[in-house]
C-alpha cells in the first residue's frame, strides 16, 4: 500500500486514526496494540507471505535482546555476536545470495545455479534497526523491555518500508507518552501540512522527472554532453524529491499520532563539501553508519591513515546496503574516496570559495548517481562518456539555434552537434531547471514548518500546544493537497522501496 494511493489516503489512514484514538482513550497500551496491528496489516498488504518472516525476525531479536541483557561479561558479547550474525545471514540470503552466486560464476567460470529470490520489502531497514537495538542493549543503553513497544518500534508503518531509520531512545518513550492518547488539532495541522508537502514532492515533481531520466538510462548510446547531463540531473532531482518526499510523508503521518520522527533531509544539494552533503542526505542512515560501523572500526582514533581506511570501508558497505550489485559498490567507493579527499583537503588547510565548493560537490555527487541508477556497468560507462563530451556537445539544431560557419568549424574539429529530439531536450531541461530552482532556492520542509510550528504556552501550570493558524500557509498547503490528490490516478512506487 502506497502513501500516494487512494486506498491509503481514503481508507487505511482514516480507519487507523479513528481506531487508534478510540482505543487510546481506554488505555495507552490498547492504542499501541491497535497501531501495531495496523502496521502489520500495512506490511502484509504488500505480500502476506513475508509477514511470518518479519514476525520471526522481531520475535527472535527481542528474545536475543533479553538474553543479552541477562548475560554478563563475555557471555553478553557472545550473544550479541550470534544475534548480529543471524540478522546478517537472513539479510544476506534474501538480498545478496543471487548477487554473490552470479559474481562467483562470472569470476570462476563455474556453473552456479541462478538464484531468483524475491526481496522482502523493507528488509534492510528493519534488519539494521534491530541490529542497532541489539548493540545498544549490549552497551547497557536500553531500558525499555515491553514487547509491544519493541514490536511497534520496528513495524511502525510510517517508517517501516523506507525509513527514516529509527533509534529506540527517540521512539519508545513516545509510545508511552500519555499526551499521544488524544487527537490534537495542532498535530493534525502540522502533520497534514508536512504530509502534503511530501506528496507534492513525489507526485508533482519526482514523477514528472522520471520519464526523462528513464529515457537516458534506457538508451544511453547516442547521448551527447547536454543530453547526458540533462538525463543525469533529471535523475538526481527525481531521487531527491522522491525520497525526501517519502520522508516528509512519513514524518507528517507520524505526527498525526503525536509521534515525532527524526529529520532525514536538510537541503543536501546546497552542500558545499561532500562531508556536508552526508550530514544533509539520508541523515538517519548516515547516523547509523557513523555510530555503528565507522566508530566500531575505530573512527578517527587511530591516526589519519586508519581514519581514511575506515571511511572507505564504511562507504563501501553503505553502498552494498543500498543494493546487491557492483554498481552500488562503486557508488559507495566513490563517496568513500570523495570523503577521504575532502578530509585530506581540510587537513592541508586548503580553501576554495563557496560557489566552487558547491559546483565541485554537486558535480561529484551527480557522477556517482550514474552508477547508482544504471542497470549495469557498461551503461554507466556509456553515460559518463557522453557527460564528458565523447558523443558531442548535444545542442539540438531543431530548436532554432543556427551557428552557421561556426558549426562547421566545430564539427570539423570533431565536436558533433546533436540532431533531433528537440522536444524531449527542451522538456528535460525545463523540468531540471524547475526542480533545481525548488531544491536550491526555496526553503526546505522543516524551514517552512518552523515558521508555523505550534508554540508552547503555560496556562495554570500546564503546558499546552497553542496552534496559531496562518491563512497564507493554509492556502498554500491546500493547493498542494488538491494538486497532489488529483495526481493519484496512477501511483508509482518510491525509489527507495527497492533497497
Amino acid at each position: 500500500m502506497l502513501f500516494n494511493s487512494h486506498a491509503f489516503l481514503f481508507c487505511f489512514l482514516p480507519v487507523v486514526l479513528l481506531a487508534y484514538f478510540a482505543a487510546a482513550r481506554r488505555g495507552a497500551e490498547l492504542g499501541n496494540l491497535v497501531l501495531a496491528l495496523a502496521s502489520l496489516f500495512f506490511y502484509a498488504y504488500w505480500d502476506v507471505r513475508y509477514l511470518p518472516l518479519l514476525l520471526a525476525s522481531i520475535g527472535g531479536n527481542y528474545w536475543c535482546s533479553l538474553r543479552i541483557r541477562a548475560a554478563q561479561g563475555r557471555a553478553r558479547q557472545h550473544w550479541l555476536t550470534a544475534a548480529v550474525a543471524a540478522n546478517l545471514v537472513l539479510l544476506g540470503w534474501y538480498k545478496y545470495a543471487g548477487f554473490f552466486a552470479a559474481s562467483l560464476a562470472q569470476a570462476t567460470g563455474w556453473h552456479v545455479p541462478a538464484l531468483h529470490i524475491l526481496l522482502p520489502i523493507g528488509i534492510s531497514f528493519f534488519t539494521f534497526t534491530q541490529i542497532a537495538f541489539l548493540v545498544d542493549t549490549a552497551r547497557g543503553e536500553v531500558r525499555e523491555s515491553r514487547f509491544l513497544h519493541y514490536l511497534l518500534f520496528v513495524t511502525y508503518f510510517p517508517h517501516l518500508i523506507a525509513g527514516p531509520v529509527l533509534h529506540h531512545k527517540e521512539m519508545m518513550p513516545q509510545f508511552a507518552d500519555p499526551a499521544n492518547r488524544v487527537a490534537r488539532a495542532a498535530n493534525f495541522a502540522v502533520g497534514g501540512s508536512i504530509f502534503f508537502i511530501g506528496l507534492a514532492k513525489k507526485v508533482l515533481v519526482a514523477d514528472s522527472l522520471a520519464p526523462y531520466a528513464n529515457l537516458l538510462f534506457a538508451e544511453p548510446e547516442q547521448a551527447s554532453l547536454l543530453v547526458a547531463w540533462g538525463g543525469v540531473l533529471a535523475y538526481a532531482f527525481q531521487l531527491y524529491f522522491d525520497f525526501s518526499g517519502y520522508s516528509d510523508m512519513a514524518i507528517g503521518l507520524s505526527r498525526l499520532f503525536g509521534v515525532r520522527l527524526p529529520l532525514n533531509f536538510a537541503s543536501p544539494y546546497k552542500a558545499t563539501s561532500i562531508s556536508q552533503f552526508w550530514r544533509r542526505w539520508h541523515m538517519t542512515l548516515s547516523r547509523l553508519l557513523r555510530d555503528y560501523l565507522y566508530f566500531a572500526l575505530g573512527g578517527n582514533r587511530k591516526g589519519p591513515l586508519r581514519r581514511h581506511v575506515n571511511l572507505l570501508v564504511t562507504m563501501l558497505l553503505g553502498g552494498l546496503w543500498h543494493g546487491a550489485g557492483w554498481n552500488f559498490v562503486i557508488w559507495g567507493g566513490l563517496h568513500g574516496i570523495y570523503l577521504v579527499v575532502d578530509h585530506a583537503w581540510q587537513a592541508l588547510g586548503w580553501r576554495i570559495g563557496r560557489p566552487a565548493g558547491w559546483l565541485l560537490t554537486f558535480g561529484a555527487v551527480c557522477v556517482a548517481w550514474v552508477f547508482f541508477r544504471a542497470p549495469d556497468l557498461s551503461t554507466a560507462v556509456t553515460i559518463l562518456h557522453g557527460m564528458s563530451g565523447g558523443q558531442g556537445v548535444g545542442m539540438p539544431a531543431a530548436i532554432g539555434l543556427r551557428l552557421g560557419p561556426l558549426q562547421g568549424m566545430l564539427e570539423g574539429a570533431g565536436i558533433a552537434w546533436y540532431q533531433g529530439g528537440a522536444s524531449r531536450f527542451v522538456e528535460t531541461w525545463a523540468w531540471v531547471l524547475g526542480a533545481g530552482a525548488i531544491a536550491l532556492l526555496l526553503p526546505n520542509t522543516q524551514q517552512i514548518m518552523h515558521r508555523f510550528e505550534p508554540a508552547l504556552e503555560r496556562v495554570d501550570g500546564t503546558t499546552w500546544l497553542a496552534w496559531r493558524p496562518a491563512p497564507r500557509a493554509a492556502l498554500m498547503i491546500g493547493v498542494l493537497a488538491v494538486l497532489g490528490v488529483l495526481s493519484l490516478n496512477q501511483p508509482s512506487d518510491f525509489l527507495y522501496f527497492q533497497f
